[in-house]
């Protein structure tokens, strides 16, 4: 795979933070030299009343729709970044379908994502499991210490097939790495685990990067969180993992892990399912 195409939806309102971290997601595409779609949608009916109005919902103005797009085109032209600007109507109910359908045609999407929003985790959830493609998770809380180039690079690595799709998904992007760390979180490695880790290793160095292994204590904390801490404490640009969920009456359910990171991003993070 080969990443030339990305969506970027801008749904949401006009905040300082969307706006940096906008820009954030052009400087870092025009680093990978790829093209952007950048997708804002107009809701058609009315905001219901505040009390009616549900947690996962959101109204998408005109004129936040044309503000968002605006900022977009100008971070584009600024950094000369091959793009497209669309402006679609969808209703409330429909808008995150709207761009799930329009995420099935290109490599990638980046979803920009509010700390603990219940419409992110929506938005990232529909994205994952519905369209076939990895999602790249902008953090907007701590936007404006993003790095736009991906030199430090940690892979969550367990042995499953969500991680192995990951992995594969994120190749293009480890290419640009100048260190890729392979972690998998346990307080006793079993020599599975330690196997695993070595022979993805050495799948690694057959693309020619060189990888390291380690493992990482859990010590009663959650995984999520201690993949948190060691991207706080090693200066990690982006975090590769698989996205684990299964499906509940036709829901799908996150697992702990998977949660925890979406809830809060501690850096640019690559999910695939």
């Amino acid at each position: 795979m080969s990443i030339r195409d990305i969506l970027l939806p801008l749904v949401g309102h006009s905040s300082r933070t969307t706006m940096l971290a906008i820009e954030k997601c052009v400087a870092l595409a025009r680093g990978l030299d790829v093209r952007v779609t950048a997708l804002a949608i107009e809701t058609e009916d009315n905001a219901p009343p505040a009390d009616v109005l549900g947690a996962t919902e959101i109204v998408q103005t005109a004129p936040s729709a044309h503000a968002l797009l605006t900022a977009f085109g100008a971070a584009a032209t600024r950094l000369s970044l091959r793009n497209e600007q669309r402006l679609e109507r969808a209703t409330r109910a429909s808008l995150i379908d709207a761009v799930a359908v329009r995420a099935r045609l290109n490599d990638i999407s980046i979803a920009l994502v509010k700390s603990g929003d219940s419409f992110s985790e929506e938005l990232v959830e529909r994205l994952l499991f519905e369209t076939g493609r990895p999602v790249l998770i902008c953090p907007e809380d701590i936007a404006d210490s993003l790095d736009t180039s991906f030199n430090d690079v940690a892979i969550a690595w367990d042995h499953t097939a969500p991680a192995a799709r990951a992995v594969g998904d994120a190749m293009p992007l480890l290419k640009y790495a100048s260190r890729v760390r392979i972690l998998t979180a346990t307080d006793t490695a079993s020599g599975a685990q330690l196997a695993s880790g070595a022979a993805l290793e050495r799948h690694l160095a057959e693309h020619g990067l060189a990888a390291a292994f380690e493992t990482v204590e859990v010590a009663g904390s959650s995984i999520g969180k201690v993949l948190g801490e060691y991207v706080e404490d090693n200066a990690i640009d982006l975090l590769v993992m698989g996205g684990f969920g299964h499906s509940r009456l036709g829901e799908h359910v996150w697992g702990g892990v998977t949660r925890t990171v979406i809830n809060q991003p501690p850096c640019w993070v690559m999910l695939s399912h």
